[in-house]
């Protein structure tokens, strides 16, 4: 439902495939369809493999069981970017220590049965191929609904929702929607925990496009929908909590610096700065900040181990606070130039992408100053 929900967002089919196509799954076929519920419209996506029994929503292949070294092998070996591999790993490495916690066993024994079949791998990395096209900032979720009842599963009957589900909403906003099915299952709970930055009353925001993805039960007393409303935040402030990860080094050369800093921006850092530093023994050297979503702070730890000489990472939660933003095309004398668009307590502000003005730049054999002055001269009032 999530995948589908961004596909009628706008993300296209043929774009996701040709993602998708990336892992190697095997052979399966993605069945995308306009549906309704309640006089609603939206879109049903399938996964429909030689396993899938005829009628089925999904596919479950249950002799296919996969553990977490095994996606994430399978995941790792893609041509897929790294922000999307880190964030689907991610949400499969949440799974995992939940079903770990739950069965009392190491992650390394855990096996996720329905989760390793192809259809829920579609689901969590093709979440992630659609949300980094949309190239989504940060996401909100409105207060969990939970169905109740019992499900049926490879552990045998389980009550609704089911422990790993419970787990991984330990913390966030959830209220019984009197419905006996289960409404949230183990991936869904592993998607939104992992993605979400918080939950609640939907923030002041001016709305652009809306997307249903439809479930394959019907319920009489509610449409079973997930709605999905993209939109650019409104408030001149934001607030929400991220960490920072510090590590000080003395013996790295500025090549390796470099190259830790991409790695550490394409593993999903939301900010990576080195600072000089005066450090013991009277070394110079420097120190590297990090800034971090609260998910990613482990996996950005370990990527600060592997591609810099540190040999400690020190993190410390804090809260930011950022204006909302998006992105627009400004027309200058000289041509088209992409900025972002600041929303301030004094209005808009309107900034240039500096790649986009550096290849203009080069284009036209001029200074980048020039290239700043004709951005500025065309920006709409209220240009920085």
């Amino acid at each position: 439902m999530t995948l589908a929900a961004l596909i009628d967002l706008g993300v296209p089919a043929k774009h996701l495939r040709a993602e998708l196509a990336k892992l190697c799954l095997g052979t399966y076929r993605l069945e995308i369809r306009g549906a309704m519920r309640h006089g609603i419209a939206g879109k049903s996506l399938r996964v429909i493999t030689s396993a899938t029994p005829k009628g089925r929503h999904h596919s479950r292949d249950q002799h296919h069981q996969r553990n977490l070294a095994d996606i994430e092998k399978m995941i790792g070996r893609s041509t897929l970017s790294e922000h999307v591999k880190a964030r689907s790993i991610a949400v499969f490495e949440r799974l995992a220590t939940a079903e770990a916690a739950v069965h009392r066993r190491k992650i390394s024994e855990v096996h996720f049965h329905e989760v390793g079949a192809v259809d829920s791998i579609v689901d969590i990395v093709g979440t992630m191929i659609a949300l980094a096209f949309l190239d989504v900032q940060e996401i909100f979720a409105s207060a969990v609904a939970l169905g109740s009842g019992f499900v049926t599963c490879a552990h045998g009957t389980l009550p609704v929702p089911a422990p790993a589900t419970v787990r991984m909403l330990k913390g966030i906003p959830v209220y019984d929607s009197g419905i006996r099915a289960e409404l949230v299952t183990p991936t869904g709970a592993a998607l939104i925990s992992t993605i979400a930055s918080g939950f609640g009353a939907m923030p002041a925001m001016r709305m652009q496009a809306v997307g249903y993805g439809v479930g394959s039960r019907e319920h009489d007393a509610l449409p079973n929908m997930l709605r999905v409303i993209r939109g650019d935040l409104q408030a001149p402030c934001a607030n929400d909590n991220v960490f920072i990860l510090e590590a000080t080094i003395d013996d790295m050369s500025p090549e390796v610096a470099g190259f830790a800093m991409e790695q550490l921006l394409e593993c999903g850092a939301l900010d990576v700065v080195f600072i000089p530093a005066q450090m013991k023994k009277n070394r110079p050297g420097l120190l590297l900040s990090v800034v971090s979503l609260p998910a990613d702070r482990h996996r950005l730890a370990s990527a600060i181990l592997e591609h810099t000489t540190t040999a400690g990472v020190r993190m410390q939660p804090a809260e930011r606070m950022t204006l909302a933003r998006e992105t627009a095309v400004v027309k200058t004398s000289l041509g088209s130039l992409r900025a972002k668009v600041l929303y301030g307590p004094q209005g808009k502000r309107y900034v240039p992408e500096y790649e986009a003005c550096a290849q203009l730049a080069r284009k036209k054999k001029l200074t980048l100053r020039e290239v700043y002055e004709a951005f500025y001269a065309a920006a709409p009032a209220g240009g920085n």
